[in-house]
């Protein structure tokens, strides 16, 4: 049995994943047997620290600067990623910011920075990839949403509407490209174990642990796995679809 290639790898993009759910979701694609691209938009030594710490448990990865919000950027990485291997089969729209604050005293420059990277982002990754998923007639888009998308959160207007926004584009795309075998679905996590939810003091982590059924924190782990999911043939007869990774908090 002849080995296998990276040539002949299916290749993944993971925008935002040089951290936290995208660094998750990059090592395991990358356990799965996709040469993973890790999309970093300010954190090139970590981009680099994964690739490195993938190759070094056999996998194949590489790093690419792209800042998601700026159209030309979008399309630089997307031709990038086309000259160098031709192909694309999974997109993972992960890359988002948050800059929190109650809706009466936030800044319309908070409200548009949010809305930029984490909506207009997702959108315009969504319309690179889908030129070459259309030829190939095959694809994976998995967006990355939040409870916080579907519930709402004091305190995240821009985030909540962004996140938002997430599905709504998730279906919409789900419906325009099923007729070429592209599937789109989203993942919305709860509460994950990050840098971002390190920060919360403990009065906040008991408040918002007092919600959860699962009465505990995920994993990035977890919502690397529903993303592993998605992007395999398992998930070929779903699309439109969002999966909730959030011990409970939303039913």
């Amino acid at each position: 049995m002849e080995k296998e290639t990276e040539n002949d790898k299916k290749i993944a993009l993971v925008t935002g994943g040089s951290r936290g759910i995208g660094a998750a979701i990059a090592r395991r694609l990358a356990a799965d047997g996709f040469h993973v691209i890790v999309n970093y938009n300010g954190s090139a030594g970590k981009a680099e620290a994964l690739c490195e710490e993938i190759h070094s448990k056999g996998g194949s990865a590489e790093s690419l600067q792209a800042d998601v919000s700026k159209k030309e950027e979008v399309e630089a990485m997307f031709s990038s990623i086309l000259q160098a291997h031709s192909h694309l089969d999974v997109l993972v729209n992960n890359a988002g910011i948050t800059r929190d604050g109650l809706l009466l005293r936030m800044s319309e420059a908070d409200f548009e920075q949010v809305l930029n990277t984490n909506l207009k982002g997702a959108f315009l990754c969504l319309q690179a990839a889908v030129r070459p998923m259309m030829k190939q007639r095959s694809g994976r888009i998995i967006n990355i949403s939040s409870v916080s998308g579907v519930a709402g959160n004091a305190g995240q207007a821009n985030y909540s509407a962004a996140k938002a926004g997430i599905l709504g584009l998730t279906k919409s795309a789900a419906k325009e490209l099923a007729s070429r075998n592209i599937t789109v679905n989203a993942i919305a996590p709860g509460f994950i174990e990050t840098d971002m939810t390190a920060a919360l003091s403990e009065r906040v982590r008991e408040a918002i642990l007092a919600q959860i059924p699962l009465a505990r924190f995920g994993q990035a782990e977890d919502v690397a796995a529903a993303a592993a999911f998605l992007a395999s043939e398992e998930s070929r007869y779903m699309t439109g679809q969002t999966l909730h990774v959030d011990g409970g908090m939303f039913m």
